[in-house]
């Protein structure tokens, strides 16, 4: 059996918030914007005594001239990056890859990506650096993905409903 990877909060911390967000989840259920989420959550983290910074702003300097800037969704006891979803599709390789930019320009040790728009929370944890490079895949190629599948089996396509 694989060892439990245990992060540079000792897990702790992810443990924490990875609770604080399934309450919230629990709470609100899917459907809102992420902003809803995004405030539910730092909320949330606020009454569990943990300290959490909403649209944190960091600038990416390059030879002190600022190149870059992100607006990190929440940043947690300055440790734990946190960006919040709300889609109804699952999470993708573009959102693992928002966050290594994330975590590269804070030099965080750990990011979490939640995704509040499916029926269950869904979330991943990401690290910096060992993974090696994220295939970036963009919705174009999503949507090519989808349309040369076979359509799931409760597809019935309009023109066999009644409708022209």
């Amino acid at each position: 059996m694989p060892e439990l990877v245990v992060d540079a909060t000792g897990n702790d911390l992810t443990y924490r918030i990875i609770g604080a967000a399934m309450a919230v989840h629990n709470f609100l259920g899917p459907g809102y914007k992420e902003e809803v989420y995004e405030r539910a959550l730092a909320a949330e983290l606020r009454d569990r005594g943990i300290g959490v910074e909403r649209q944190f702003r960091v600038e990416v300097l390059h030879k002190g001239v600022p190149v870059g800037l992100f607006y990190l969704d929440l940043f947690v006891e300055r440790v734990v990056v946190v960006e919040v979803k709300a889609f109804s599709h699952q999470l993708t390789n573009d959102e693992r890859a928002q966050v290594i930019n994330y975590l590269k320009a804070t030099e965080a040790p750990v990011a979490l990506v939640f995704n509040f728009g499916r029926r269950r929370l869904e979330w991943m944890r990401v690290f910096p650096g060992k993974a090696g490079p994220v295939r970036r895949v963009g919705r174009d190629d999503v949507a090519k993905s989808r349309r040369s599948s076979a359509p799931p089996p409760e597809y019935v396509p309009l023109s066999k409903r009644g409708h022209e």
